[in-house]
């Protein structure tokens, strides 16, 4: 073995162990849902600060997943290339964001065991039953689809690192290293804040798990995002999490609206906006 492929090897490596950090700051935040009586104060809160990450990590997801759209639609309008690019692109935008928003929607109603109810009315998120009441309470299945909307975004942000990285852009991947991983610390307030709204205590166990699901795609989208660059599969899981992402936030914002105090919300709110964009100008700061 040369040392150059030596040295190729061993920068990979820790290109991989990296990115593996950078998805697992997200254990940071979660220890948040085992707090003991907190106060409703903090609940509304928390739920709020989760909630403004959670619009800024949309607002993020989908500037970046329209980027290549416009790309397309800019190449085609001005420069020649095939419209079908444009077509094939905006598709899967659609199907996307279809997929992860109003799928979740059928899915949730599915797991809750009834169907669901919009609008005025709906159910109180303690008053939902399903197929596993006890192993699946509403409040931990909102949470776990928390954690596996922001692991579609992470699994892009993965992508992205391990991207930058074959195309000999180091430098920019190391960065990305260091900005999603703040991120990422973040993340872990969105996925318990319905457990701490709720009052209810999850185990260390189903905080784990909900971790894995959240940070876990970081380091896998680092491994396939060094392999190959493919914008499409960019494209598509950067939508599916918008569309995730939203219906989380919705739901949301339902149990802040229910727990009242509306000034600690916007407070809360506002919180979480300017943390996410915190994180974010630490890139733009560095660069990347």
């Amino acid at each position: 073995m040369s040392p150059v492929i030596a040295v190729l090897q061993i920068s990979t490596s820790r290109l991989l162990a990296l990115g593996a950090i950078a998805g697992f700051t997200i254990f940071l935040g979660l220890p948040l849902g085992r707090l003991r009586h907190a106060a409703t104060r903090l609940r509304v809160a928390l739920n709020a600060m989760a909630i403004g990450i959670l619009i800024f990590l949309l607002f993020d997801v989908l500037s970046h997943a329209n980027e290549p759209v416009e790309k397309a639609l800019n190449a085609a309008a001005h420069d020649g290339a095939s419209w079908w690019r444009f077509a094939g692109l905006s598709a899967v935008f659609a199907l996307g964001l279809a997929v992860g928003l109003v799928g979740l929607a059928y899915y949730d109603g599915w797991m809750s065991g009834r169907p669901r109810r919009f609008g005025p009315g709906a159910a109180h998120v303690t008053e939902i039953t399903g197929p596993l009441p006890r192993a699946w309470s509403p409040a931990k299945r909102l949470a776990m689809l928390i954690a596996a909307g922001i692991g579609l975004h992470n699994f892009a942000e993965g992508l992205a690192i391990g991207q930058s990285a074959a195309k000999g852009e180091i430098s920019l991947a190391l960065l990305l290293i260091i900005g999603f991983g703040l991120h990422n610390a973040t993340e872990g307030f969105g996925i318990v804040a319905p457990l701490a709204a709720e009052t209810e205590r999850p185990s260390w166990g189903f905080l784990a798990t909900a971790g894995l699901i959240g940070g876990g795609p970081t380091f896998v989208g680092t491994v396939v995002g060094r392999s190959f660059v493919n914008d499409t599969m960019f494209l598509a899981f950067l939508a599916l999490a918008a569309g995730s992402i939203l219906y989380v936030v919705v739901q949301l914002l339902k149990v802040a609206a229910r727990q009242g105090f509306p000034v600690i919300v916007m407070w809360g709110m506002l919180s979480g906006l300017v943390l996410g964009f915190a994180t974010d100008y630490v890139l733009v700061a560095a660069g990347a």
